[in-house]
């Protein structure tokens, strides 16, 4: 698996999420479109983080984000990508049905 593909099932994943899990779904909802952006922006950058920091503290043996200046600007391509799918996932994928419009 690459980068650019860890990034974008991270992408969809979170959106699958904040728009399915019970009570999550709920709170999230529930907030203005601006804050929903918002959180789902800063939840891809703590992912994307989390993977570079995981590099850097070598966990894995072959990570997939090299812990380097290259591996930094792929990861911030990959997480311009996982954006791209995330907010594509939530327009496509149907709402449940206490949300729908």
């Amino acid at each position: 698996m690459t980068s650019e593909q860890l990034a974008i099932a991270a992408g969809i994943l979170l959106s699958l999420a904040f728009n399915y899990i019970p009570g999550l779904n709920d709170w999230y909802q529930a907030l203005e479109g601006t804050y929903k952006r918002l959180i789902m922006l800063l939840a891809l950058v703590l992912v994307a983080a989390g993977a570079f920091g995981l590099s850097c503290w070598k966990v894995y043996p072959n990570p997939i984000v090299t812990c380097d200046v290259p591996g930094a600007w792929g990861l911030v391509q990959a997480l311009f990508m996982s954006l791209v799918a995330n907010q594509t996932t939530y327009l496509i994928s149907p709402k449940p049905a206490k949300f729908a419009d």
